[in-house]
């Protein structure tokens, strides 16, 4: 909870950190704060993380002012850290802005003019991504119309160094939206077409496309109109008529323009006409299908067997369209070859969310396990839904994380249980999936994701408050565009019997059963690179008689009273979890590679935009390819792998080991019971 964590700017520069910024916020963890006031002396360096980093940097609490919960949300919606500073420092300002409500009458400025507006809402744009706490706070503000045409209406989102208190002159003056010319073809009128269909019309540059988003009458109009939210900025306005708002999109993306110009979307017409004969033909299927010959029983995973015979080729996947490969990826690689999430595609849900939850079925899952291909309109479809529901007005249109996307599906809608349950100073945490951040001191070169998770809990005290049915870890990076390293080794198999709060561990040297453990001991160069450090007491006594450990503190481990007293077997079974998928970026395009067999080589590779048939008229061809050459870069030494110069790694090798975003791993015994 954002409550959980203390807030600071920065207002002066610290020593060793000059490329920091003043003004940027960072945070620490209530409970890590005290610890650390407590244990430092008259100098106190506070282990914080920036704002868009997952490292910490111990700072000077002298350069650094704290903030209360509101103040940094407000502040946080103001992009620039130098702007930022300023407000804070403007204190009234800062605390005049926090006595705002809903209904207060507040002046906006607004392309360079000072405009008269009603508070309608405050709040967040979007919900913070983990690990970050918070997130920015914005205004909405309603302009107020000051002529008898209306103009200056509409309404606007702002941060509050745009926002003052009170009221200006009425006449303060914005723009006038109204429609664009479009050729009208009275021959096509498609009395299917409704809100949320995919469209096309016809505009002075060359056909323009989009989605219905309103149908009605316009002001002095008697033809029946729709309002169109447009793929590209060729529109003018964000969803305003002459000051009255009938919907809302981004700017320039709003037209509006008579119904009868719209025309069903050609590109998935031309989609069907030009690649039908590359489909294989199935004979009529026993199951029960829908009208379109979905099937609408549940269709297991596509086994290693047929993955040649279903998966492999052009046309095969989920093909993309309009910034949708965050999607694309993240649902062929949960649902293609894996049926780890498949509880969440028969759960009850809230009869509002039951029709997303469909078509996550019937329209994409069910088509992409037996026919091996999902038409972009079905994806389409399914961001509408989620727009529509208000989850994100940008689903259609914008680049989204998968994280963001999952969350939503997974929490929002479906109210799945939450994939991981984090112990941490005694309380249980829920997340759905896990941002790996690591101390700045860390010596890894070229680490396994086995030992990025490790040095991610070792530096965040965390550990599993059980075995997760489905794990998904989230590369560390500097924000959001840079790796921290130049290549990452999967490990085909995670090991998370020593990250458990609870149960029965071996001690790391003889076997028996572990009683202790030692944090001190886990970057040592004497032991192992992997795996907590656990001894009994007999092992832990020995160790630390050495004089460089004798000042380790050791930690009592929480064993089951059923276990004590006993010794362990050496033939303890380990909690280890599959690798099954993993999500990759490069140049804000999503990929996926899915391990579907036992081999190292046994790998395939996902592209939904791997090609594409004409231009702004064409369409997107997606493609599945094999790539056993990812088996050989996984038997090397890692000196050797080191060594590998990535644009000369054979295939598509480099993009895993170099591009690699998120690791998906199963438990095959946990999601039985999930």
């Amino acid at each position: 909870m954002a409550s959980d964590y203390l807030y600071f700017i920065l207002t002066e520069t610290p020593e060793y950190y000059g490329h920091i910024n003043l003004g940027r916020i960072c945070h620490i963890r209530r409970f890590k704060y005290n610890t650390e006031i407590t244990n430092s002396g008259s100098t106190i360096k506070l282990p914080v993380f920036f704002m868009g980093s997952s490292l910490d940097n111990k700072i000077n609490m002298s350069c650094m002012k704290e903030l209360n919960l509101e103040e940094a949300q407000l502040l946080m919606a103001i992009l620039e850290d130098h702007e930022r500073l300023k407000w804070f420092k403007e204190r009234d300002a800062l605390q005049t802005a926090l006595t705002l409500s809903e209904g207060a009458a507040v002046t906006v400025e607004e392309g360079g003019e000072m405009l008269r507006g009603i508070i309608r809402y405050i709040g967040h744009q979007i919900p913070p991504k983990y690990p970050e706490p918070i997130s920015g706070v914005f205004f909405g503000i309603e302009l107020q119309d000051t002529d008898e045409n209306g103009k200056t209406g509409g309404e606007v989102e702002v941060p509050l160094q745009a926002v003052a208190k009170g009221e200006i002159p009425a006449e303060a003056e914005g723009m006038d939206f109204d429609t664009s010319q479009v050729e009208t073809n009275t021959d096509d009128i498609y009395t299917n077409l409704t809100v949320d269909s995919v469209v096309e019309v016809t505009l002075a540059t060359g056909n323009g496309y989009g989605i219905i988003r309103w149908i009605g009458t316009l002001p002095d109009r008697q033809e029946i109109m729709a309002g169109l939210e447009l793929e590209e900025e060729y529109g003018v306005s964000d969803g305003t008529f002459k000051g009255q708002r009938f919907f809302s999109c981004p700017q320039r993306r709003a037209l509006f323009v008579k119904l009868i110009s719209c025309r069903p979307d050609s590109r998935f017409q031309s989609l069907a006409a030009n690649y039908s004969e590359m489909m294989p033909k199935y004979g009529n299927a026993e199951r029960e299908t829908g009208h379109n010959g979905v099937l609408l029983d549940p269709v297991p995973p596509i086994t290693a067997e047929q993955v040649k015979q279903l998966l492999i080729g052009r046309m095969k996947g989920i093909q993309g369209h309009c910034n949708s490969c965050y999607m694309d990826a993240a649902l062929f690689s949960l649902f293609s070859c894996s049926s780890v999430l498949d509880s969440m595609l028969f759960k009850s849900t809230n009869p509002r969310d039951a029709p997303i939850q469909k078509t996550l079925l019937h329209d994409i899952v069910n088509p992409l396990r037996s026919k091996g291909f999902v038409e972009g309109q079905h994806i389409m479809k399914l961001r509408q839904q989620l727009q529509s529901q208000g989850y994100s007005r940008s689903f259609t249109t914008d680049e989204k994380d998968p994280e963001e996307f999952l969350n939503v599906i997974m929490h929002h809608i479906l109210a799945l249980d939450p994939l991981l349950k984090l112990s941490a100073g005694g309380k249980v945490q829920d997340s759905y999936c896990y941002q790996i951040f690591l101390d700045q001191n860390h010596s890894l070169v070229l680490p396994t994701v086995q030992q990025l998770l490790e040095h991610s809990f070792h530096s965040a005290g965390l550990k599993l408050a059980e075995v997760p049915s489905c794990f998904m870890l989230q590369m560390p990076r500097f924000g959001k565009k840079f790796k921290m390293f130049d290549k990452i080794i999967p490990s085909l198999e995670l090991d998370v019997t020593d990250l458990l709060s609870e149960g029965p561990q071996q001690c790391m040297i003889c076997g028996n059963l572990a009683q202790v453990e030692c944090t001190e001991c886990f970057k040592d160069p004497a032991f192992s690179q992997t795996g907590f450090k656990i001894f009994c007491n007999t092992c832990a006594a020995q160790v630390h008689s050495h004089p460089h450990r004798r000042s380790h503190v050791l930690v009592n481990l929480d064993i089951p009273k059923a276990y004590l007293g006993h010794g362990v077997p050496h033939t303890l079974t380990r909690d280890k979890l599959e690798l099954f998928a993993v999500l990759c970026i490069e140049t804000s395009h999503y990929v996926s590679f899915i391990k579907y067999g036992p081999n190292n080589q046994d790998w395939i590779f996902f592209d939904s935009m791997a090609d594409r048939q004409g231009e702004r008229d064409g369409f997107n061809i997606p493609e599945v390819h094999a790539c056993p050459e990812v088996g050989m870069y996984l038997e090397m030494p890692p000196a050797e792998l080191a060594n590998q110069v990535p644009r000369d790694m054979k295939g598509v090798a480099k993009r895993l080991f170099c591009d690699a975003y998120m690791y998906l791993y199963q438990s095959t015994s946990m999601c039985l019971y999930r």
